[in-house]
């Protein structure tokens, strides 16, 4: 595949991003339950270095908590990973939280990615992973450093050896010694 050169594109990009993510906690239905809870967003630029959490809005039951403190990384080896989050029919961030001992107690993000691969491996190891909309900054800031950092290698299938042709080629060789 020929690899194309952007023209005027030459800028640095941060590998990283401070975000913060809004959790929301709503009655349940689960008769074992009280509350349950998801993430509902991520806010770009939005942080501190502490980890502090707030409630930022509550109505009818249902509150809202902001989550700061936190960073997306961005990695040279996970760019096809993003890459393909974008082309997705509805690119995401995913947001990785602790399960608490109390089904009652609120998750704690400690992780947004943007790689599948990435958030696929926490679920692997059980941890709760929510996939929220992506902000258009992030979108942007991600899809800048794709365009920096990736080159897409169109995937080949191999060709299968035809033995038969390889033995018969040997059995040709014995026969005349």
């Amino acid at each position: 595949m020929e690899s194309i050169k952007l023209q005027n594109f030459e800028q640095h990009l941060p590998d990283q991003m401070p975000i913060s993510v809004v959790m929301e906690k709503v009655p349940s239905q689960h008769k074992w339950r009280e509350f349950s809870y998801k993430a509902i967003g991520v806010i770009a630029g939005q942080s501190s270095s502490k980890n502090l959490i707030k409630k930022i809005h509550e109505e009818n039951r249902v509150e809202r908590y902001l989550y700061s403190g936190l960073y997306l990384k961005l990695f040279i080896d996970e760019c096809e990973s993003y890459y393909h989050n974008l082309m997705s029919p509805q690119p995401g961030c995913f947001v990785v939280a602790n399960e608490m001992d109390d089904p009652d107690e609120m998750p704690v993000p400690f992780l947004v990615s943007l790689s599948f691969d990435e958030a696929h491996a926490y679920l692997e190891g059980d941890e709760l992973v929510y996939a929220v909309d992506i902000p258009a900054e992030l979108y942007k800031w991600v899809e800048a450093y794709i365009l920096s950092n990736y080159i897409a290698i169109k995937k080949t299938k191999r060709k299968r050896k035809d033995w038969k042709i390889q033995s018969q080629g040997r059995d040709n060789i014995s026969s005349q010694n």
